[in-house]
């Protein structure tokens, strides 16, 4: 069971690194084709201008060989990147403590109402990921049947929202797991924002 769970945290861990690298370097590369572009097309004028027919002639061949790369759909998935790499984060935030929360008055009460409160919001939180999963499960379903495609990238649309009843369900379990430990032993994650993997606290710098 413990592999099991290990498995999954690498598996939640590695989507969400996994989107966010790949949108960064599209968006990279789109930047600088798109400024690439433009540039060249002034170095051309430029050549042309100081008599330079040879590198203006080397320039725009240059320039029309990037034109011919078209990165339109870069930002079609990019939004479909960051999509789903927020479904994902949001159960990983279950699961590590990162998500905001007011906890003014669960900390004002009694040990045994903090427990009760902090079990029903678990709990609440189970059931509306749950209900939003099931929801989403049936549209992912529905949308199969229909055959329809993304504008740009002509990719299914099921495949694109596949993201909402895969992140919904897992921020469900996710819930169900803090609950379930926090029945346990009363303890709830919480996020170290000064933690870097692989370093003990003992072995930070003072």
């Amino acid at each position: 069971m413990k592999a099991l769970l290990k498995a999954l945290d690498r598996f939640e861990e590695t989507v969400i690194a996994t989107c966010i690298a790949a949108a960064t370097l599209i968006i990279f590369v789109a930047v600088v084709h798109r400024y690439s572009l433009s540039h060249l097309g002034q170095l051309v004028g430029w050549a042309k201008g100081a008599g330079h027919p040879d590198l203006a002639a080397s320039l725009k061949t240059l320039y029309f060989t990037l034109a011919t790369v078209r990165l339109t759909w870069a930002q079609e998935l990019c939004i479909i990147l960051f999509i789903w790499m927020a479904k994902f984060g949001a159960a990983y935030g279950v699961r590590t403590g990162i998500h905001v929360g007011v906890d003014v008055l669960v900390n004002a009460v009694s040990d045994t109402w903090r427990r009760i409160l902090v079990l029903t919001s678990l709990a609440a939180g189970a059931l509306f990921t749950a209900i939003v999963g099931t929801l989403g499960a049936r549209f992912v379903w529905h949308m199969i049947g229909t055959g329809q495609v993304s504008p740009t990238l002509e990719a299914p649309m099921w495949l694109v929202y596949l993201c909402i009843p895969l992140g919904s369900y897992l921020m469900c379990f996710r819930f169900l797991q803090v609950a379930r430990r926090f029945h346990g032993t009363g303890e709830l994650p919480r996020h170290d924002a000064g933690h870097v993997s692989g370093i003990s606290r003992e072995e930070r710098p003072a």
